[in-house]
């Protein structure tokens, strides 16, 4: 890629998180990805070679194996011009938010990740002037937590998204809770999932963006009241959908589309796309736990209705949905459970202190921290060894919670499908489409207090404000299906 003969006006803001900045490319099909830190707390240029070289490695040796070589794209670094790095971040300092104003993009080190656009198709090659749609789910957690150290019993009953929404609201965060429920999306269940989506489409807040050819047109830009204008969004959607225009306009035209739109997003998550085996990762054993959450807004509705069965399709073993759950259910003790072997962990650094290369906490991400991954026992032995590959089990867990999957779609004609384009078909068009998965950074070590004091902060709020004033009617829900497990079978 040759930065030096590109326009850095060419280049526009397209996001950030919490250590990184994004810059997309108008007319090529790559992003780079910047570090960020706090004012005047600037780390070295061999610092952020080596973060950002953990951050490639992981996704390479480590995430591809969870997730297959079609999903999962690593990137590479590259070394730029720092004139050109520096008339970069002056173009897009006026589009970034302010509340991520707190922290710098690295000036000067000059090194960056370059990465592709995944908010385009990455598949197969594709005409250019082909209007481009993306959508950007955030699914979060998809199961209910099944070790025996949760502590509360309404962790067993209602997932941790669900009870989360009420503190986010509680807190200012969001105005009002999402009817979105990940257990909902993780079912299999096409009913199930469709009343997902739709969920998260009327309170998008961070867990659903949509892109028309790289420009973001439906979805929070940071974190602020979102409003869903599904008409505007209809407005936008409706070449792709019905590109004969012969759909007359008003609210029938944009539930159709809406309607199209989410039969095309399920579709895409139920596909399997990469026809190669994810690794050779033995998978989390069947559950005890529930493949539903008492909370689900679709659960509620189904009791309303004088119905109680609820029904779980199950994921195909290679869709990503279904690795996205094998992932995440590497935390099988809770953070209850792993909470003390944290503290283990803690105890011998601070007595060798020296030992925490060796014990790769920091990385290398090769193919040896892999190999300790795979050990899926239980049976504590008393060993740091033990609950080190615990709390590393868990670290992978929260990035497949936290992650976002990227379906890309472009509308083709009939004779220019093959069996080697993935195609999704609506009642009026068709789409070659891919699906990848991006924010793949290994969770920080150092998180694990936070998030063990979080979860407590959100259990006590929803017992203490929200399940004491439940209906009673609900506590009877799903009482003739106690007996449903979430069954996972090997990659």
């Amino acid at each position: 890629m040759e930065v030096e003969k590109m326009d850095e006006n060419e280049w526009k803001y397209h996001g950030e998180g919490n250590q990184s900045l994004v810059v997309s490319h108008c007319q090529r099909c790559v992003v780079l990805r910047f570090l960020k830190s706090p004012p005047n707390q600037n780390k070295t240029r061999e610092e952020i070679l080596h973060h950002l070289q953990n951050i490639v490695d992981f996704g390479k040796h480590v995430m591809k194996q969870f997730f297959g070589e079609n999903y999962v794209y690593h990137g590479e670094i590259i070394q730029l011009p720092l004139d050109f790095v520096r008339q970069l971040c002056l173009k897009i300092q006026p589009e970034r938010p302010e509340c991520r104003c707190d922290k710098d993009m690295d000036t000067l080190s000059g090194y960056a990740m370059c990465l592709p656009n995944l908010t385009r198709p990455q598949t197969f090659r594709f005409a250019e002037h082909r209007p481009i749609l993306c959508i950007e789910i955030k699914p979060k957690c998809g199961f209910i937590p099944f070790s025996s150290h949760v502590s509360q019993e309404i962790k067993h009953k209602v997932c941790r998204y669900c009870m989360h929404q009420h503190l986010k609201v509680a807190n200012g965060k969001w105005k009002r809770p999402s009817k979105y429920c990940p257990l909902d999306l993780f079912s299999g269940n096409k009913q199930r999932m469709h009343f997902a989506l739709k969920s998260l489409l009327q309170e998008a807040q961070n867990n659903l963006k949509i892109f028309k050819n790289g420009e973001l047109i439906y979805g929070c830009k940071d974190d602020q009241d979102c409003v869903s204008d599904w008409n505007e969004l209809a407005r936008h959607l409706k070449p792709f959908f019905f590109p004969s225009n012969g759909l007359v306009s008003g609210p029938h035209c944009t539930r159709t589309i809406v309607k199209e739109l989410i039969h095309v997003i399920t579709m895409a998550l139920l596909s399997s796309t990469d026809t190669c085996r994810a690794g050779h990762m033995k998978t989390v054993p069947i559950s005890q736990g529930r493949s539903y959450c008492e909370a689900s807004a679709f659960n509620k509705e189904l009791v309303r209705n004088g119905k109680h069965k609820l029904e779980s399709s199950g994921l195909p073993r290679g869709c990503l949905l279904y690795k996205t759950l094998q992932a995440q259910m590497l935390d099988m003790l809770d953070i209850e459970g792993l909470y003390p072997l944290y503290s283990r962990v803690e105890q011998y650094l601070e007595e060798f202190p020296e030992e925490r290369s060796t014990l790769q906490i920091d990385g290398p991400y090769n193919e040896a921290f892999y190999e300790k991954l795979l050990d899926l026992s239980l049976e504590d032995d008393g060993t740091v060894a033990f609950a080190l590959t615990k709390v590393q089990q868990y670290r992978i867990a929260m990035t497949a919670k936290d992650c976002s999957i990227m379906i890309a779609l472009s509308p083709c004609l009939q004779d220019e499908c093959s069996e080697h384009r993935p195609v999704v078909l609506t009642s009026k068009s068709r789409f070659t489409f891919s699906v990848s998965v991006l924010d793949l950074d290994l969770k920080p070590y150092e998180s694990i207090p936070h998030q063990y004091k979080l979860d407590g902060e959100i259990v006590n709020y929803y017992l203490k404000n929200v399940q004491a004033k439940e209906d009673p009617v609900m506590s009877n829900l799903f009482k003739e299906n106690e007996d449903c497990t979430l069954v996972l079978h090997k990659v």
